[in-house]
């Protein structure tokens, strides 16, 4: 009987033929990819640009209840670049950001309270004033302030640096999604295929896609009937010499 050769790893064997044919647009098809999923893998590993999807996804959240999606995003934003944080109950000397306390210190309260944000969401101006009020520097940055290769250039920009984040507010229609306006962390960028890696805190409704360059710059450019204005982008950094609100900082004494 002839002897079958065998490979002690032969998911490994897998991965690196799929890696050894570029991961193009037309391989892909149009639709969203599934991170989780054979190809949103590879896309991932061979991501030249993805400084920002370990720490994000380290600090990764689900959104506290359906209208909470920038307040889910703003905490991880805040955890992955540690910003300091107030004191957490139950958690003794560690402090961290939460759905919760992002509200608790006045300088956030005086942006959007947690009540109107439960009841209809953040405009991307409340979002970017939210998190500066907690000592980072972050713009707003209107979609339709955007053509489509400044979006793509900010893409990479951002998300090849780890001292930095972007969030996106978008019209879930627009990727082929059902339900409305939304917000999420971008994670990486995938040039040969021309994708964006969304990490979706709505993880109970969709997870995590790689999506179009083209199909997310269309979505920010949609009208936020709140606002009136366009949806968009913020981007997030640590703020040389900025001084964050002072419930944030420890207790004296030993911790």
């Amino acid at each position: 009987m002839p002897s079958r050769t065998s490979f002690p790893f032969p998911g490994l064997v897998l991965l690196t033929l799929a890696l050894a044919a570029p991961l193009t647009a037309g391989r892909l098809g149009a639709g969203p990819i599934p991170l989780m999923e054979p190809a949103g893998m590879e896309l991932l590993v061979a991501s030249g640009e993805r400084a920002d999807y370990g720490p994000l996804a380290e600090q990764f959240l689900t959104q506290a209840n359906l209208a909470y999606c920038g307040v889910a995003s703003a905490a991880m934003v805040l955890n992955s670049l540690a910003v300091p944080a107030p004191a957490v109950p139950g958690y003794g000397r560690y402090r961290f950001w939460t759905q919760e306390n992002v509200f608790e210190v006045p300088a956030g309260r005086a942006v959007v309270s947690a009540e109107v944000v439960r009841r209809q969401g953040m405009t991307l101006a409340e979002l970017a004033a939210l998190l500066a009020s907690h000592g980072v520097a972050a713009e707003a940055i209107h979609g339709d302030q955007l053509s489509l290769e400044q979006f793509r250039a900010l893409l990479r920009a951002n998300l090849s640096q780890p001292g930095d984040r972007l969030l996106a507010n978008y019209l879930r229609p627009a990727l082929g999604q059902a339900g409305g306006g939304h917000i999420a962390p971008l994670a990486a960028f995938h040039a040969p295929s021309d994708r964006v890696l969304i990490l979706d805190v709505a993880r109970y409704r969709y997870p995590s896609v790689w999506v179009p360059v083209a199909d997310l710059w269309k979505a920010i450019r949609t009208i936020d009937s709140t606002s009136g204005r366009s949806r968009g982008l913020v981007t997030i950094r640590t703020a040389p010499g900025a001084t964050p609100p002072p419930e944030s900082f420890p207790p004296p004494g030993p911790s």
